[in-house]
């Protein structure tokens, strides 16, 4: 007969806002136990960033966040900031940077983040079930009553902090949502965020040698804008403005993209029809475009006419493939290399303060299986040590 372990919380997922949760809880005296599928705990953490973990942003406010009622993030935001994470980060004397935009790496590895948070647990005194694989999670009498490899796990109050399907091939899947219908609670349908777009056939002729090409860019969609890098790939589009809007794009919406922002195209090309009336138009516009890039937008229009010889409504419309440059994309990578999953447990569920479901005591939702989802930049970790935090002080 295997084994049957009682505990006052347990947490499924040894993830970012997992281990966050057991440490705060396990620091108020509760006994407390993380149940991880994987071999080793935080995997996503270990892989972030370029394995230097972009662990939280020092700009983070609740407009940082999309969910359908955007001010569930407010409470716990406050309640935890990234002031008060970077203390604990000092604490530990990791050594961190910050890169641009407000978002900061440590020096050294993620992995320094992760033995922070382990450390942490183990001072408290929580115990870490590894490699341990969950078939079913009940709710009695005295509490939940989770059935595993190694025999049932007992506690009052349950933590679900399992992520959601975005990188598969890290063990992440969409059991959390599974465990939320089980007990009746309403999951926003899920999709890949912060994801690379894809082309159709037709775009992807015109645009596969462009493969590498890099341009800082203006993206919009829906009424939000990106001002990062944008990179073309041998499936479509990328980079950092990319996977921002990739969060606001919808099946069949158009997205506008800037490639020359600051800079008035159409002026521009005048001014160098003037003052080099002989030069071919595809070498004016590498002046303000990478040379690749620059040819492909020249071809339709004969990338080998003279400047002279363009009529200003010829180069209006090379203006406008430039900075308004309307494309569809076909689709997105989805979760295969998605940093993130949008939509999840419906916030109408859970409180916002204690992250308790409310109609189900004892049972509370944290991170990524949650729908608030952050742009790119640290911020979904900072959503993962801040709801961690809120529902370790409640469990």
């Amino acid at each position: 007969m295997k084994p049957s372990l009682a505990y006052d919380v347990v947490v499924l997922g040894g993830g970012a806002a997992g281990l966050m949760c057991a440490s705060i809880a396990g620091g108020r005296g509760r006994s407390v136990a993380v149940i991880e599928q994987a071999k080793r705990p935080a995997e996503k953490i270990r892989i972030s960033g370029g394995g230097r973990c972009n662990f939280t942003n020092l700009h983070t406010t609740p407009a940082n966040f999309l969910s359908h009622n955007p001010h569930f993030c407010k409470s716990a935001l406050s309640g935890y900031t990234q002031h008060d994470f970077l203390a604990l980060v000092e604490k530990h004397r990791i050594a961190w940077h910050e890169k641009t935009r407000g978002q900061l790496f440590c020096d050294d590895s993620s992995q320094q983040i992760i033995d922070m948070l382990l450390d942490e647990c183990a001072a408290v005194g929580v115990t870490l079930h590894p490699g341990t694989k969950i078939s079913s999670v009940a709710k009695g009498e005295g509490g939940f009553v989770v059935v595993t490899d190694r025999g049932e796990i007992r506690a009052p109050s349950l933590v679900v902090a399992t992520g959601g399907p975005s990188i598969p091939k890290m063990g992440s899947s969409g059991f959390g949502y599974k465990i939320a219908e089980q007990f009746g609670l309403k999951i926003i349908p899920p999709r890949a965020a912060l994801v690379p777009l894809t082309f159709d056939e037709v775009l992807l002729a015109r645009s596969r040698d462009l493969a590498g090409v890099s341009v800082d860019a203006v993206v919009s969609c829906n009424g939000t804008q990106f001002d990062e890098a944008m990179l073309f790939t041998h499936r479509g589009l990328s980079g950092p403005a990319i996977l921002q809007i990739s969060s606001y794009w919808r099946e069949g919406d158009d997205i506008q993209i800037d490639m020359a922002p600051g800079t008035d195209v159409f002026a521009a090309l005048k001014e160098m029809r003037r003052d080099h009336p002989r030069q071919e138009l595809a070498t004016s516009l590498a002046r303000l475009l990478p040379g690749r890039l620059a040819q492909m937008i020249a071809e339709p229009g004969g990338g080998a006419s003279r400047m002279a010889d363009l009529s200003d409504k010829q180069l209006q419309a090379v203006a406008t493939l430039v900075n308004a440059w309307r494309v569809t994309p076909r689709g997105t990578e989805g979760y295969r290399t998605a940093e993130v999953t949008l939509g999840g447990v419906d916030t109408a569920e859970l409180s916002s303060k204690t992250f308790e479901a409310r109609s189900v005591p004892g049972l509370f939702f944290v991170g990524e299986v949650i729908d608030v989802t952050g742009h790119l930049g640290g911020f979904n970790f900072q959503w993962a040590w801040s709801s961690g935090y809120a529902a370790g002080q409640n469990a």
